[in-house]
This record gives structure tokens, sequence and C-alpha cells, in this order.
């Protein structure tokens, strides 16, 4: 029984941590898809209402944050563009689907596909890949980018982040 009390204790927190989280949204009203976008146009943000599909966080600033466009119009948002290339790798709309990411350049969104990408810029989640419409010589294609993320070579990998900025 006494080895049996450390593990109920860890499930009871973590039970009270995803009742307060789930009551939190529900009280917040926290969307993490739109429905009937079907014109594929970037959805205007209403800070701290709709909330990343991939990492959960609520979207408090417009700067680094993507937009999924489903064919069907619904469509899905992300503080960082890491969580959307994670989220929507296995999805049966990848290549049909409009994505949109706000360009720190231009300070609009802009088709994903066709940005630029840095790769030590700091965003929500630390992943480091900024969007721009003008390319600069280390910024990374679209392709380049989902391909570093999924890999895992983003700015969270202690070894890439010393790679790229030349920490200690």
């Amino acid at each position: 029984m006494k080895k049996l009390i450390p593990v109920l204790v860890i499930f009871a927190l973590i039970g009270v941590i995803v009742f307060v989280f789930l009551s939190r949204a529900k009280e917040q009203q926290m969307l993490t898809v739109y429905e009937g976008n079907l014109q594929k146009v970037p959805i205007e943000i209403k800070f701290g209402h709709y909330q990343d599909t991939q990492c959960g966080m609520p979207i408090e600033k417009i700067e680094d944050s993507c937009q999924v466009v489903a064919p069907d119009g619904k469509t899905w948002f992300f503080d960082d563009v890491g969580c959307m290339a994670t989220w929507i790798e296995n999805k049966p709309f990848i290549d049909k689907a409009k994505i949109w990411v706000y360009a720190k350049d231009k300070k609009e969104y802009i088709d994903a596909r066709s940005a630029w990408y840095a790769l030590s810029d700091s965003t929500p989640m630390f992943y480091g890949f900024g969007a721009y419409t003008e390319k600069k010589e280390s910024y990374i294609d679209f392709a380049t980018m989902r391909l570093k993320m999924l890999r895992g070579e983003n700015m969270t990998d202690p070894y890439i982040r010393k790679e790229l900025l030349g920490d200690h």
C-alpha cells in the first residue's frame, strides 16, 4: 500500500492540473478551430481567445502567429510556426491547406509557403523560425523549415542554439 501512495498522488495532481486547464479554457471560451472560413483568408485573432492547436498556449500576440485553413474552411491557430509544422505533418489536407504566417518585416499575414524563415528569432515556443517576405542570406524556405522542425533542428536543441548563437 505504501508503494501505491506516491503513484496515487501523482495521478491526483495530474487530474487537478487537467481539470484546472480545461475549466479555464471553458471559462475563457478558448477556440482552437474556427469554422466557415470558405474564403481561406486570415482570421482576425482576439488575443487570449484563440488557443494554439498544437501546444495549447493562448495566442497573446500576432507576431509569429500562424493559421492553417483546410479546404472545408476550418481554420486552426498557432502561436509559433514550429507548432504548425509539427501539427500539420500527418493531416490529409497538408498539400491543399492554405497556410498563413505573420511576416515580421511586412507586419501582415502572408502565404507561409512563399515566406522565408530566420533560424534564430525569438518566438513564443523558442523554435526560432521567424517569417519574412524578403530573403536574406541565412534564411530558409518553407520546406526546409518544416524539415528542420520535424528533425528537431531548432532553437530548442541546445546544440543547434549554440551553433546558431555561439552561446557557451
